[in-house]
């Protein structure tokens, strides 16, 4: 059974009971004080007949009538107060009755007790009550009250029933009213639910419509909350999928060749007779495509592991000590293409993580080396929140640029695998400036060289 219909089932039962216990015990009590107030009605009128009619025969002394003048007499005393209702008893006989009820017992002791008792013969209710009647000088006569009160529970009846056909009426109608109304609540929370399938089957854009503002909505709105934040981890870790694939994919390929060229010549050197030098030629190729082989691997793990792992260590680092660093480290290169390395640093201290950055300046001038021809000069400066590498080598084409950070992304594949490149150097620079909260900006020309600009937010500076 769904929520709503539960709900409303129990508020429907709670409201059932309660108002069949509240409206029965109105209508009891009504009933018992309907009663009691009737019986005291007529035991006032008893109280003041019997006063009355002691009266009148204390004034008009029938010693010396006879049976018939003195019932007559009854009759006329009576006939005063009601001509339905009373019955007058002397010396335990009835003397006079103007009831339509037969008496049969008025010698019984019940007379002598003053208490009203009520008598149901069919659907018929009598009322009966006794009073003494004060006679100075002459005892034994009572005064009976006999009264049909038939109506009286009559009338109790009909307004049971009427009451009966009121709550049933109220009832159906509230019944309906609270299923609508519950339903009608609870509404959200089949959209909520709705929206809840949808995403698990995919759907990560879907959003849940509510917008009632109660706790619901609250609901709603974290659900929301967290279905954007899903989809946003989902987006993230399909790209960041995706740019794996491809550069596994790309690793694949770009390995494919110098394992090729190594199998052939690893052959050549165990089937084919070979002069020294062609012998020298073929070692010498194999070492260098295996040099190539672990250069590849070894950036690669660094590209993956810091996509793996966004957290580095910033410290207060002179930039000047970096450029000396990187320097050191590129000598060697730059001595055996006959290249000046130029620096220039206007730049004090910044919070850096000095591996990484050393990293990223070596890949840079590295690609720069194979950009120039022997002789040329490559600047390193450093000068407000911009760390630049610039050469004077043969550039970039600008349909290019957006692509060179790119894992594996190569303009000239002849010209980069003959000079030892393998496309990994520039995307492990744009990661390594993200994750220094920097840019990287490239601006080249063809023929006039090219500048790549590592770009730090203002608040890093020290």
């Amino acid at each position: 059974m769904k929520l709503w219909k539960k709900l409303s089932v129990i508020c429907v039962a709670a409201l059932l009971v309660s108002t069949a216990i509240s409206g029965t015990t109105v209508i009891y009590h009504s009933a018992v004080y309907n009663q009691e107030k009737t019986v005291e009605n007529y035991e006032q009128q008893l109280r003041a007949a019997a006063y009355a009619v002691g009266r009148e025969l204390e004034y008009e002394p029938l010693a010396g009538f006879g049976e018939a003048t003195a019932n007559a007499y009854y009759n006329y005393i009576l006939k005063k107060f009601d001509t339905s209702m009373f019955i007058l008893i002397k010396d335990g006989k009835v003397v006079c009755n103007l009831t339509p009820f037969l008496l049969t017992d008025p010698d019984s002791e019940r007379w002598n007790t003053f208490e009203s008792v009520i008598q149901k013969k069919g659907r018929q209710y009598v009322l009966a009550a006794c009073r003494n009647v004060p006679v100075s000088g002459a005892g034994g006569y009572k005064l009976v009250l006999v009264r049909d009160i038939s109506l009286l529970y009559e009338d109790m009846r009909r307004q049971a029933f009427f009451y009966v056909l009121v709550y049933l009426a109220m009832a159906l109608a509230a019944v309906m009213l609270i299923f609508v109304m519950t339903k009608k609540t609870l509404a959200p929370l089949q959209e909520l639910q709705h929206a809840a399938q949808d995403i698990s089957g995919g759907m990560l854009s879907r959003r849940a419509a509510v917008t009632v503002r109660n706790e619901i909505g609250e609901v709603a709105d974290a659900f929301n909350g967290m279905a954007g934040r899903i989809e946003s981890q989902v987006e993230a870790l399909s790209s960041e999928s995706e740019r794996r694939r491809q550069m596994l994919g790309s690793l694949t390929h770009e390995m494919k060749t110098p394992m090729t060229s190594i199998m052939g010549y690893a052959d050549s050197l165990l089937h084919v007779n070979l002069s020294e030098e062609q012998k020298e030629r073929a070692l010498q190729y194999i070492y260098d495509e295996c040099g190539r082989l672990g250069r590849v691997n070894s950036k690669l793990m660094s590209l993956m592991g810091m996509y793996d792992n966004d957290s580095i260590c910033l410290e207060e680092t002179s930039v000047e000590e970096v450029f000396k660093a990187v320097a050191a480290l590129e000598s060697t290169i730059l001595n055996r293409k006959k290249m000046q390395l130029i620096l220039s640093c206007q730049m004090g201290r910044r919070l850096l993580d000095r591996d990484l950055m050393i990293s990223l300046l070596v890949n840079l001038i590295d690609n720069a080396v194979r950009a120039c021809k022997e002789g040329d000069s490559i600047f390193l400066s450093a000068r407000g929140d911009v760390i630049a590498v610039r050469d004077n080598g043969i550039g970039i084409p600008a349909q290019e640029i957006p692509r060179v950070t790119e894992a594996f992304y190569m303009v000239d594949k002849a010209r980069s695998a003959k000079a030892g490149g393998n496309g990994l150097g520039l995307a492990i620079c744009s990661r390594i400036a993200k994750l220094h909260g920097a840019q990287l900006r490239i601006e080249s020309r063809i023929g006039e060289g090219t500048e790549v600009s590592v770009i730090f937010e203002k608040q890093r500076a020290v």
